[in-house]
């Protein structure tokens, strides 16, 4: 665990204890109970996430090595004490030794640790005070390491997804899909329905952005508005999702759970990785293609195990398997820098790619039992290194491969075939080229050899011939002395021009055949060494200096109680060349028995839809988590998912279909009051705009968006202050060069932009765009004035406000009240209201009248005023123009185009 993540860690652990019972808990409704019992607190409850989340550690985690001899995972365990004698007096926390050593501050030891709190110290006195009571009867034997309770196995993200009944509800006219109805259920409980429906365009915008991140066009617009047939609204549906930017849109929200980057990191240099993007490709193709997502998932834990053709002769098919792993590769490494401690780093690349893995498929902290049993949830330390086992044979940290070494050519057996062949007849031309070289040398040289005393000749003809390494001291002198028979293919040039042309030339053919040779590409790709299984250890505190017991592969040991999952994995399938480890690891997760991966895939999708998923914390479905606010839904999702063939299609059709994703965001002030979160979803709630959609919009607004689909990643540098931009790096002498003609490039869709992790795009940093450490679960939207003042001064929002004027000015003419029209249709969806109709073109006067002004006190150079036809015209056309780009901004930087209503 970094220390960053300790540190959130530790506030998330703050808040938990302070309410003494963590919200969403599986034991909340035991902590309801105990309130009502006349002051009586009990152990599991109440006190046991305490000691477990302070004290656990040092008594009772390791039994090899428990501190003082105390245990204090049963109460029995406290009473019978240890090396001091019994830690608890039941009735009297003052002379109880437990509680002294803690509320001294004495335990837990160190400095940079979390003592007991004052609200913690009364929950533990009460308990004491009132009798140290248990609710269950303790078991009479105890197993080494991490004790699971009766409220592990009843916590809810563990229990098999059941498929609920669709509730009936009284509003049935509102339920067009089940989701209405699990939704209404919660809210007639409570004597509220759903908000009023959004408007047909606000409804168009926000399946626009929902589906594809980019709003639609005025003809768009108008198409849908003016459609009048019953499935208008279904026939939408299905037309976005067959758009090729579906995938682009859905295919960087899944980027983010797998920690998407083009460069290494890790390191100050932060090397790029130059096929990363390969795997970028594979998803949006996969979500384009309507894949279903549990054989998607599969090929990315485990395509390699997958591939039947050789390494060196991949098929197509087989080729895109390997490519899906690279979803295992994302994490940072920086490995190849020799300055990097190699078992720090090896250690670090995967704990990393377990981190992310476990997070993006199970969604729940397992990188948190690294270095200990977890200290919430029913993670177990060996569970850990157990799930780090089936990444063990392709990483093999004792006998580790740097990012390069993993690199696999995608070149094929005809590939390397023509290949051959092309390079013969280069070679061809070669062995012409230098025949003819050395044919011009000796011309050139019998030359100036002519020009020397005839008697001198045989001796300089002696020295020239002689090798270079073999010539005796007079030999060099006398060719020193003579410097003009010294002709060589890097000198010709200097005495027969033509000569040294004719062989660039031919150098020029050669080259010009060997590049009509297949391109080499490569796969970042996690492969096995065949017959090669390295042994799995479980570190001691997370040290990979002090490898403890040997352990197998195998999923999280709690699902064997509570969903009766069998967590066995392969050791080593016969059957396969590699261990089949991940293969069977990626078939478990994906069974559709799994209690975690179909809630967590529908949590996500539904988060993307309403801003918040069911699961409020969808990287953590453990006690630290939140419970989901419609338990029920969400199982009836996942199992819908499932039963659809993990379609996300299917997903989105039923989502946006229903009332509950239709509705407003003008609610009644009761409902506002009593649910100020929206996790009763009476309404919607305005979103903003991710970074790369705020920016996608602003190109199709303006016109300039190149819609160029997969590829090599658009580059980012440094411009001249030290902002990233996009631009291929042009350094002289370490600062920038002039800028390179980008061609259009620099206008593509921000998920094909370079993702390098030292360098984040300016333009997106400011809108809170994913910091891949390792992964983002979930990205955070912040109101902070940068985003303000980049919208007022950044050259990207200057130059687009610009092209959307020009744009404005070709499409709808000189006509003021036109433009506005335009300008609202393609900033917002919609037809602007009189007022603001009338209040665009009182603002377009007023600010006509100052550039006017402008334009005369800052006229152009005299060249270019020289070179104008109709100057007066001219600056008039200046004028217009600055003047509509300055609306334009005003649109661009306005809360409507910044948010999906």
């Amino acid at each position: 665990m970094t220390r960053a993540t300790e540190i959130v860690r530790i506030l998330w652990t703050t808040a938990f204890l302070l309410a003494v019972v963590p919200a969403g808990a599986a034991v909340a409704e035991d902590a309801a109970a105990q309130a009502e019992t006349a002051g009586q607190v009990f152990f599991e409850p109440a006190v046991r996430p305490l000691l477990r989340a302070h004290c656990f550690h040092c008594h009772g985690e390791d039994p090899e090595d428990i501190a003082g001899g105390l245990d204090l995972r049963l109460r029995r365990l406290m009473a019978a004490g240890g090396d001091s004698g019994p830690a608890i007096v039941p009735g009297k926390h003052a002379e109880s030794l437990l509680y002294q050593r803690v509320a001294s501050g004495e335990m837990p030891p160190g400095e940079n640790v979390h003592h007991f709190n004052a609200a913690e110290l009364e929950q533990l006195a009460r308990w004491i005070d009132s009798g140290a009571a248990t609710k269950h009867p303790e078991p009479e034997k105890i197993t080494s390491g991490l004790l699971f309770t009766e409220a592990d196995r009843k916590f809810w993200s563990f229990q098999p997804v059941k498929r609920p009944e669709v509730p009936e509800v009284r509003q049935q006219e509102l339920v067009r899909t089940p989701i209405d109805a699990f939704l209404l259920k919660k809210l007639e409980e409570q004597g509220f329905g759903f908000a009023p429906p959004a408007t047909r365009e606000q409804l168009l915008r926000r399946a626009f952005f929902d589906l594809l991140g980019l709003p639609p066009t005025p003809e768009e617009t108008a198409e849908f508005l003016n459609d009048t047939r019953p499935d208008a609204w279904e026939q939408l549906i299905d037309r976005l999702l067959r758009s090729p930017h579906y995938g682009e849109r859905w295919g960087r929200h899944w980027l983010d759970v797998a920690g998407y980057a083009d460069s290494e990191g890790y390191t100050a240099a932060d090397p790029q990785r130059k096929w990363a993007w390969k795997y970028r490709d594979y998803v949006i193709r996969g979500f384009n293609e309507g894949r279903p997502f549990n054989e998607m998932i599969v090929e990315q834990v485990a395509g390699d195990e997958l591939v039947t053709s050789p390494l060196n002769d991949l098929t197509p098919e087989d080729a895109q398997r390997l490519v899906a792993t690279g979803f295992l590769r994302m994490a940072a490494d920086g490995t190849a820098d020799g300055a990097v401690d190699r078992t720090e780093g090896t250690n670090k690349v995967i704990s990393d790619t377990v981190q992310i893995a476990t997070s993006a498929l199970m969604g729940i902290t397992v990188a948190c039992a690294q270095c200990h049993h977890h200290k919430y949830d029913p993670i177990t330390h060996e569970d850990y290194y157990r799930i780090r086992a089936v990444f063990d044979p392709a990483y093999d940290w004792k006998s580790w491969r740097v990012p390069n070494a993993r690199l696999v050519s995608l070149y094929t057996a005809e590939d390397r075939k023509l290949a051959a062949e092309i390079e013969a007849e280069a070679k061809k031309i070669d062995a012409a080229r230098l025949e003819k070289q050395a044919e011009y040398i000796e011309q050139t040289f019998q030359k100036e050899l002519a020009k020397l005393p005839e008697d001198m000749r045989e001796e300089v003809t002696t020295a020239r011939n002689t090798p270079e390494k073999e010539r005796t001291a007079e030999q060099k002198a006398l060719l020193k002395k003579h410097p003009s028979v010294n002709v060589s293919a890097g000198s010709l040039y200097l005495y027969d021009k033509q000569a040294a042309d004719d062989l660039k030339k031919m150098a020029e053919e050669a080259k010009a055949v060997r590049d009509t040779k297949p391109v080499q590409e490569f796969v970042r790709c996690l492969t096995e060494v065949p017959g090669k299984v390295p042994e799995s250890f479980l570190f001691h505190r997370g040290d990979p200096e002090q490898p403890r017991a040997e352990l197998q592969p195998a999923g999280l040991s709690i699902l064997q109680e509570t969903a009766g999952v069998d967590v066995t994995l392969p050791v080593n399938d016969p059957e396969r060349p590699t261990t089949g480890r991940r293969l069977a690891w990626a078939k478990h997760l994906t069974s559709g028995n799994h209690p975690l991966t179909g809630r967590v895939l529908v949590n996500r999708i539904w988060l993307h839809h309403f801003g918040a998923g069911l699961v409020s914390t969808p990287g953590d479905f453990g006690y630290l988590g939140e419970k989901p606010s419609h338990p029920e839904l969400l199982d009836w999702l996942a199992s819908e998912f499932v039963r659809q063939g993990w379609d996300f299609r299917q997903m989105h059709r039923l989502i946006l279909m229903s009332s509950a994703w239709r509705q407003g965001y003008a609610a009644s002030p009761q409902l506002v009051e009593a649910d100020p979160d929206n996790r009763l979803l009476g309404r919607m709630v305005p979103r903003r705009l991710e970074a790369e959609v705020i920016r996608d919009a602003i190109l199709a607004v303006s016109g300039k968006l190149n819609r160029r689909a997969y590829g090599a990643p658009v580059p980012v540098m440094a411009d001249i202050v030290g902002q990233i931009v996009i631009g291929k790096e042009n350094l002289n002498a370490g600062r920038p060069g002039p800028v390179l003609p980008m061609h259009g490039e620099e206008f593509r869709r921000s998920v094909y932009v370079e993702v390098r992790r030292s360098r984040p795009l300016g333009v997106l940093s400011t809108f809170d765009s994913p910091i891949m450490e390792p992964n983002c679960e979930a990205r955070s939207t912040s109101t902070v004035a940068p985003q303000s003042l980049m919208l007022m001064n950044s050259t990207f929002i200057v130059e687009q406000s610009e092209h959307f004027a020009t744009r404005l000015l070709a499409e709808a003419g000189a006509e003021a009240p036109a433009q506005v029209d335009l300008a609202w249709q393609l900033a917002f969806a919609r037809q602007p209201s009189s007022e603001e109709k009338t209040a665009a073109t009182e603002f377009l006067a007023a600010q006509l009248e100052y550039f006017r002004q402008w334009v005369k006190d800052h006229p152009l150079p005299k060249t270019e005023r020289d070179a104008q036809a109709d100057p007066v015209a001219a600056a008039e056309e200046r004028a217009l123009q600055m003047t509509l780009a300055s609306l334009c901004q005003s649109l661009l930087s306005s809360n409507e185009f910044l948010y999906i209503d």
